[in-house]
């Protein structure tokens, strides 16, 4: 599968004291870099013949794919947890009341495992453990716990206490025998019992009423495959003045005068229009423009969104 890009859910610019620079180049170069590395890993693994592979090819890309999908589950995490105004609502106060004896409690021990961190490498994520229906603290160290969110339902031991004594050194020999051994009853009502638990809410941006958008990703691959589209930059003047980029294919258009410039449109050919991130420029544009006639959607997640997946941008005349 390939995997698509979640456009930036938190508005940077309302922020404090964190710099529209640092959202920025976080969303675009290290969640966009991980997801971009994910989708190539992915594409290399769908092609890879497993009866014949070497086993360091195969660890070597799975460890990478771990790596690089839970840095784009957290990250997407990340950006979704920004936004508000740092006070717990009266649901989790009490949740975290009830689990770590007080909000403080809770706060202490998160904010001192993250200094724990400071310097190095890793997460500390609050997160429901569904079998004990509790929060905890947790650190992600590297990316490589195990898949963010997800719900095991098969485990084998690769540790050497699990075989030495039976196998010795022949791990290959353990391994068929688990395999001959699986209770894949006990696994299929472990399974029923996971796909029971609702999935997480998307960590999508807040729709803007009906208005219908595009992801980059199929942006992309209309142009790459010549499909006839007007592609709006509608970011707005005072932020192009003082950008280095424009993307590839796009002709900016002054958002506040799209009344003048709107008949000079196609109506046979559709619309794709774009902001920085998504949200409220680049849909007000495309609803001006369908008000007038045309064929006109927005771009999710805007210019921030299309640098994310590696689009082709060119420099600012």
């Amino acid at each position: 599968m390939r995997y698509p890009l979640t456009p930036i859910y938190c508005r940077p610019w309302t922020l404090n004291g964190l710099s529209l620079q640092l959202i920025e180049s976080h969303y675009e170069n290290n969640y966009g870099g991980a997801l971009r590395r994910l989708n190539a890993i992915t594409a290399q693994l769908g092609s890879l013949d497993f009866a014949s592979a070497p086993g360091y090819v195969v660890n070597g890309l799975k460890r990478e794919e771990l790596i690089a999908l839970n840095s784009t589950l957290l990250h997407e995490l990340y950006f979704a947890s920004l936004g508000g105004d740092g006070k717990p609502t009266k649901t989790l106060a009490d949740a975290l009341v009830r689990d770590f004896g007080s909000v403080d409690r809770w706060r202490d021990e998160f904010v001192a495992m993250a200094k724990g961190l400071s310097g190095g490498s890793g997460w500390v994520v609050l997160i429901y453990v569904p079998r004990d229906r509790r929060l905890i603290n947790q650190y992600a160290s590297e990316h490589s716990q195990s898949i963010a969110g997800g719900v095991p339902v098969l485990a084998l031991d690769m540790y050497e206490h699990a075989y030495h004594i039976d196998f010795g050194a022949n791990a290959t020999a353990y391994i068929d025998a688990f395999m001959r051994n699986v209770d894949w009853k006990a696994v299929e009502g472990r399974f029923e019992d996971a796909s029971k638990v609702e999935p997480p809410r998307p960590l999508v941006q807040p729709e803007f009423g009906d208005l219908q958008g595009v992801g980059v990703e199929e942006v992309s691959a209309m142009l790459e495959a010549g499909k006839a589209v007007q592609f709006i930059d509608a970011r707005p003047r005072h932020f192009v003045s003082r950008t280095r980029d424009i993307i590839e294919g796009a002709v900016w258009r002054d958002p506040d005068r799209v009344q003048e410039w709107a008949g000079e449109l196609s109506k046979t050919d559709p619309v794709v229009v774009f902001c920085v991130y998504g949200f409220h420029v680049g849909c007000k544009t495309a609803i001006a423009l369908r008000d007038a006639g045309l064929d006109a959607k927005y771009m999710k997640g805007g210019h921030t969104a299309w640098r994310a997946i590696g689009g082709a941008v060119k420099l600012n005349a």
